[in-house]
């Protein structure tokens, strides 16, 4: 599992679609918490999460206390971590097509 932060303002991983965004400062916003701003630290942990869980298969009890732990600075339980996870599962580094207008 690989967090990988691109220029300082954007985090990504190899194992999730999700990422972090900087909204300035040390004040960041992560694709599965829409409305919540973190600190770069909660950002890490939040990425974390995604990374763990994105394989989707079953976490094992070890796993879920680490999901625990991991969740608590967020103010979440594991439980609830990866519900929102799979719940905010879109895919923000495509590039999107503009659309095409008609002058009618």
């Amino acid at each position: 599992m690989a967090i990988e932060v691109v220029s300082a303002s954007m985090m990504t991983s190899d194992e999730t679609t999700h990422m972090a965004r900087c909204v300035g400062g040390d004040l960041w916003v992560v694709s599965w918490l829409p409305g919540r701003t973190l600190s770069g630290q909660q950002a890490v942990t939040a990425m974390t999460i995604a990374s763990t869980v994105a394989n989707s298969r079953i976490p094992t009890t070890t796993e879920w206390a680490i999901l625990d732990d991991l969740a608590l600075e967020l103010g979440l339980t594991a439980r609830e971590a990866v519900y929102m996870v799979a719940q905010e599962n879109h895919d923000y580094r495509k590039t999107v097509k503009p659309r095409r207008r008609s002058l009618e």
